[in-house]
């Protein structure tokens, strides 16, 4: 399950508004088909690695990270059809499908074709490696990171202006990946006056994987960019799965304070500005009581000389 669950990350920010699904098939303690869900959605991951397993599907067992879907569809078949037309013994599901067109239904229709089936294996990790089909189909909007570039005093910015470059060039490189893994990347008004940045993904190989750009902005549209004019707004946006917010620090400031940012990516480096630009705006925090117990830190790790802090929203 865990290689699937890694598999179905490949798929991250390519596949909405389907969600990202790794699958394994395995048959005799051996790896026969691997697959995870192509660009655009389809084919599915099952589809995937069913194709590579050909005949070495029959009597074997299936680990996905997503219950199979149950309803067929223009672009594609079922997949639970699809399963139990390849002779399978077992399929173990990661975390069931809220989708209602298949909630429960593909688990039932495997189990009425006489398929074992298992369910809730590293359930927490396959829902956060989907979050973002999930944070859609649960709470009607994309799945939110805000990321934070500041110095250890909470500055992204000297009394100046001067903020290229904060961080060094492996956290820059970290947070280009992160892009690549994002269907969607949002700014404010300012930072695209202030600097008209490209958003784009700057890694050798990756460099298609840039996200379509968002402006917070209540002005006129750009051209190229998705114009959102609130940061609710956000729940229009009904084919993507994960936003990725950079900045500055008003826009940053105002989905915290809607309560509308799912993770956050502190990117801390060593050294002190003083006098300068914070990170954010107000929030909207009225006690300070009420700022403890709504963030939980999931990660840390060394990116060069900086720091990453990866903090997830306590709901």
């Amino acid at each position: 399950m865990a290689a699937a669950i890694a598999l179905g990350e490949r798929g991250r920010g390519r596949t909405a508004p389907n969600p990202n699904v790794g699958c394994v098939i395995v048959h005799d303690d051996a790896v026969v088909g691997r697959g995870w869900t192509q660009d655009g959605g389809r084919p599915h991951a099952e589809a995937m690695a069913l194709a590579e397993a050909g005949e070495g599907a029959r009597g074997a067992t299936v680990y996905v990270t997503l219950e199979p879907c149950a309803h067929r569809s223009g672009r594609g078949p079922a997949c639970a059809d699809l399963l139990v037309e390849a002779g399978l013994r077992r399929v173990v599901i990661g975390v069931g499908d809220p989708d209602s067109r298949t909630d429960g239904l593909g688990i039932e229709r495997l189990r009425s074709a006489g398929i074992q089936v298992e369910t809730g294996l590293c359930r927490a990790e396959a829902e956060r490696g989907m979050a973002g089909f999930f944070s859609r189909i649960r709470l009607g909007r994309p799945y939110v990171t805000l990321k934070l570039a500041m110095s250890i005093d909470g500055r992204i910015a000297t009394a100046s202006g001067e903020s290229q470059w904060i961080t060094g060039e492996e956290a820059r490189a970290h947070g280009h990946l992160e892009r690549a893994r994002t269907d969607m990347i949002l700014v404010g008004r300012g930072t695209y006056d202030a600097d008209s940045p490209r958003l784009d993904v700057r890694l050798p190989g990756l460099e298609d994987r840039s996200p379509r750009r968002a402006l917070l902005t209540t002005g006129a549209p750009v051209e190229g960019w998705t114009r959102l004019g609130s940061p609710q707004a956000i729940r229009t946006l009904t084919e993507v799965n994960d936003l990725l917010v950079e900045g500055g620090a008003e826009t940053a400031a105002s989905f915290l304070h809607g309560d509308l940012v799912d993770r956050l990516l502190v990117y801390r480096a060593p050294i002190l500005i003083g006098e300068g630009k914070a990170a954010l705006a107000d929030i909207g925090l009225g006690r300070l009581a009420d700022a403890h117990g709504r963030w939980r830190l999931v990660d840390t790790r060394q990116l060069g000389i900086d720091i990453l802090e990866v903090y997830e929203r306590t709901r």
